[in-house]
């Protein structure tokens, strides 16, 4: 099943809405279920999605535009018109692989800063789509890191959270304008 909501994978002047950085309250708190999908919930999604391309992502959750809803939207492929974006809302992990990949993440809400995470190989996820209707989702690679990154997001986990090396955290997060006392440690 592909997404509904139509938008044009390109940069807008003004997004329609504003990202939030590290440091920012709304980052750390945990979202609450979409309880209807509904015609707003479309439009947010459009929104959402238009912030993403607007900010050359390839993922971004609710909590990241401030509004603590569990809802996210990812594109992997977001050069190829072709490729329909993926909307989750109300995302759950039902499985996992065992084995795990360690790969470099990046975050919209902490742009420049790049380091390795340990994620699960392979996730396969509950959620529903735009219309309500409840979908299934097996995501490995590129795909399954971003849901897993964005999922995080919906808890108020951010990446920098799962870095253990603090010396290489900080440095990076300071050449960058971020500080290190807004990371909150998860392992």
């Amino acid at each position: 099943m592909t997404s509904t909501v139509l938008v044009e994978k390109k940069k807008l002047d003004a997004p329609p809405l504003n990202l939030h950085y590290l440091g920012d309250k709304v980052l750390r708190q945990s979202c609450k279920r979409v309880s209807k999908v509904d015609q707003n919930t479309r439009k947010f999604a459009k929104e959402l999605l238009q912030t993403m391309y607007s900010s050359d992502g390839i993922g971004l959750a609710a909590p990241q535009v401030g509004t603590l809803r569990q809802m996210l939207v990812v594109d992997c492929e977001p050069d190829n018109a072709a490729t329909p974006p993926k909307i989750l809302i109300n995302p759950v992990i039902k499985r996992h692989t065992k084995d795990t990949i360690v790969g470099p993440e990046g975050c919209l809400s902490i742009p420049g800063v790049y380091l390795d995470v340990e994620r699960y190989a392979a996730v396969e996820v509950a959620y529903k789509d735009e219309y309500g209707r409840p979908q299934k989702l097996l995501a490995k690679d590129l795909l399954g890191r971003a849901i897993q990154h964005e999922m995080d997001h919906l808890s108020g986990i951010m990446f920098v959270d799962r870095i253990d090396n603090s010396l290489v955290l900080a440095e990076e997060l300071s050449k960058h304008g971020f500080s290190a006392s807004d990371v909150q440690p998860i392992s």
